[in-house]
């Protein structure tokens, strides 16, 4: 029974691998024309479900790389296998034109056991951003020499496998850090199109880079008992802003001859701050809020400076279980709610000069399934997502997110006595 189980294991690990490999991006967002794309939350579909929130989240079940310090939670006979998939259809508007795209995609793979007391590992792979879009405008002036097609295509997006410890040094107080490989590539290209009639030369420009670099991120988590069945969580996070190691290039077209030229590229990611709180009440009920703030505006991005904004995220969420004891399985299933508030990091060039693009809203919900005599769950959470233009040229979009994400929990580390 146990070898079958650890095969079961290994077979969803390498479907997962298999599902990271093949995809690249999640979107189709004309907004993934600026930066590094669309920023992925790296949170696991149970944090989700709850908004997102997952600073002060310590939960013996579940893997939370948002916060390394959480490592020291795992239980001694545990080993943690984690994995999700997301499903997304989108609808755009720009107050003319109305599309709607579908996309999937894999979104994380990790694992966590404990390594002695107080001491717990985990390693996985998280998306960082994703690039993906395909639009044009036409231009006509009246004057053949002057009318044209431009096209704007991007896709790729960046990485990181991650492999972190938590430790608890106290009783009460847990530290950690993630020190993650990072890495990918983006390509964006932009076509200008002239009838075959003119006498302008059509034109396209090719920019390309990929990115090899680390990057390390620190947690700290600190639990507080305000009685027998309550406990107060505090939760923090800090990312060091970094410059990226980087390989360029630019290829140019006009009139049919090529010239290429590689470059190296003044890129960076930016200073991040974390901070959470959850309330906890008998291990069945969980309050959380969590407040997100990172530095753009002090990234440079390919050679150029403050054209993108800071960005920062509020979240607030809950979890419910009815009990722990009866052995209804109702009971025993996990209801979660949450929602946030944000401010993406994109500018769009508006008047002669670059503007915050949108702001966004997110409602989400979702469950925690159990599997019948197992410590394994099944989470499945459904994201609302709005991004409002902040003019009203720009785009608004509509997302419906559905995330499965299967957590494998089993005891491996126990001798067995056999009668």
């Amino acid at each position: 029974m146990v070898e079958s189980k650890h095969s079961f294991f290994v077979f969803v690990l390498i479907v997962f691998l298999s599902i990271s490999a093949k995809a690249q991006n999640n979107t189709n967002s004309p907004y993934t024309r600026y930066g590094y794309g669309q920023l992925s939350d790296q949170t696991f579909a149970n944090s989700k479900a709850m908004g997102g929130i997952a600073y002060a989240i310590r939960d013996h079940s579940h893997i939370n790389a948002l916060n390394p310090a959480s490592y020291s939670a795992v239980d001694s006979l545990t080993f943690i296998f984690d994995g999700g998939v997301t499903l997304q259809n989108t609808n755009f508007n720009n107050g003319s034109v109305k599309l709607n795209a579908k996309n999937s995609s894999f979104d994380y793979l990790a694992m966590q056991f404990r390594l002695h007391k107080d001491l717990g590992i985990s390693a996985g792979l998280l998306p960082y951003s994703n690039v993906g879009y395909n639009f044009g405008e036409t231009h006509d002036t009246g004057n053949a020499d002057s009318q044209n097609t431009i096209t704007y295509i991007g896709n790729g997006g960046l990485h990181q496998f991650y492999l972190g410890l938590g430790y608890k040094p106290f009783h009460n107080l847990s530290i950690g850090a993630n020190l993650s490989y990072f890495w990918g590539s983006i390509d964006r290209s932009t076509t200008v199109l002239f009838p075959s009639n003119t006498s302008a030369s059509s034109y396209q420009k090719i920019n390309h880079f990929s990115v090899k670099d680390y990057k390390i991120d620190l947690g700290l988590q600190y639990l507080y008992k305000l009685g027998e069945k309550r406990d107060l969580i505090l939760g923090a996070v800090f990312s060091p802003g970094k410059s990226l190691k980087n390989d360029a290039y630019v290829d140019t077209n006009t009139g049919g001859t090529t010239v290429s030229r590689d470059t190296t590229l003044s890129m960076g990611l930016p200073a991040s701050y974390g901070i959470g709180l959850t309330y906890i009440y008998d291990h069945r009920l969980t309050l959380g809020v969590d407040y997100t703030f990172q530095k753009w505006s002090k990234v440079s991005y390919m050679n150029e400076k403050n054209i993108l904004c800071d960005r920062s995220k509020i979240a607030i969420g809950l979890e419910y279980m009815p009990s722990y004891t009866k052995r209804h399985y109702l009971s025993h299933v996990k209801y979660r709610l949450g929602g946030y508030y944000s401010q993406p990091y994109y500018k769009v060039a508006y008047n002669g000069g670059n503007v915050k693009a949108a702001r966004e809203y997110g409602i989400t919900g979702g469950v925690g399934l159990p599997f019948a005599r197992s410590r394994s769950i099944l989470s499945i959470s459904a994201q609302y997502v709005k991004v409002d233009g902040l003019k009203s040229q720009f785009l608004d979009e509509n997302y419906l997110r559905l995330t499965i994400g299967f957590t494998f929990n089993d005891r491996w580390f126990f001798k067995r006595k056999v009668d």
